[in-house]
């Protein structure tokens, strides 16, 4: 088996095991935990299941790879990606993200301290010259990888593009791979997806996502933070726009990017996962539970919670196996 490309990872990262076609790698820090299994699928492509639950990933810099483009597809939770030049861009539930390697990163974090997805990368030369070996074999792919590349990734920037039915499709079947037949069912499920991206028609493709800078991101994560701090006050926009000196707008577009949903639907959830766990691992009453969490009236915590969950806070208590979480 080839070497992992641990350029890719801090050095930190800590190789723990490797069977059956398959390298595990584990990133630990202060915010939490990352699980990485790498699997070389064909000479120059490799494929990384990435399963982390902290909210700080790398934080070196990246040595360019110009020749190499990598492939994301996030299944759960949020991914954040700074760039060297400041910028901000993230990906979400069924998102796949294309880029070159030469467009490095300064810091990559999950704001949702949640993530769970697929990469894969591809040294272009060494990649084709391998499609080309399979071609005695398979007949004409017909896979251009360089076109792959300048396609989705010109002036080295980094494309994010809805999920359409095929591309969800095929990483459904890459996260159920069946363990007995995974080295081959990664290699076809891997060279579909080439041919999918190779022949995605061009409306499929051009939208750019937004990216966000710096100084909007640190201020969203402020105010984000002052929020949870303090659930009994319920924010106004307006009141967060003054308080935090940014333009309403810039504010509702940078939090959804950054936290995957409204600035009203984050905090909703927010209260309710908070009331849950108050609910459960202490013995105050849902009153004192409802003041904590800015409401004024129980009978009105008691609605939310129960829209939220399926079952009133009293019985959630009594019997939380009762929980309804589909």
């Amino acid at each position: 088996m080839k070497q992992c490309p641990i350029d890719f990872f801090d050095p930190e990262v800590q190789h723990l095991a490797a069977s059956a076609g398959c390298r595990l790698y584990r990133m630990q820090n202060d915010t939490g935990e990352g699980l990485i299994s790498e699997y070389p699928i064909l000479p120059g492509i490799d494929l990384f299941y990435n399963d982390f639950h902290m909210k700080d990933g790398q934080n070196q810099n990246k040595r360019p790879m110009p020749d190499t483009i990598e492939i994301n597809h996030c299944w759960e939770g949020r991914f954040e990606c700074e760039f060297q030049n400041g910028d901000y861009q993230y990906i979400g539930a069924g998102d796949l993200s294309i880029h070159r390697l030469s467009h490095t990163t300064r810091q990559t974090c999950f704001p949702l301290a949640h993530y769970h997805g697929i990469s894969i990368t591809i040294d272009l030369p060494q990649a084709q010259q391998t499609l080309s070996s399979l071609e005695a074999i398979m007949g004409d792919l017909d896979i251009h990888l360089e076109t792959i590349a300048e396609r989705f990734c010109r002036e080295e920037s980094c494309y994010v593009l809805r999920s359409n039915r095929e591309v969800a499709h095929i990483f459904s079947e890459l996260y159920a791979a069946p363990p007995e037949r995974m080295a081959h069912y990664l290699k076809a499920k891997v060279l579909e997806l080439l041919m999918l991206l190779n022949d995605l028609p061009q409306e499929s493709f051009s939208e750019k996502r937004q990216f966000f800078s710096r100084s909007q991101v640190i201020t969203v994560r402020a105010m984000h933070d002052a929020m949870i701090q303090d659930l009994s006050h319920h924010y106004t926009l307006a009141e967060l726009s003054r308080q935090f000196g940014i333009a309403q707008t810039s504010m509702k577009l940078c939090f959804k990017a950054v936290y995957g949903s409204s600035i009203y639907q984050y905090m909703k959830t927010y209260r309710m996962q908070t009331a849950r766990v108050l609910l459960q691992d202490t013995s105050r009453s849902v009153t004192e539970i409802a003041a904590t969490l800015g409401y004024d009236n129980p009978s009105k915590f008691s609605e939310a919670f129960k829209k939220e969950y399926g079952i009133s806070p009293t019985l959630f208590r009594n019997s939380p196996s009762e929980l309804d979480v589909s």
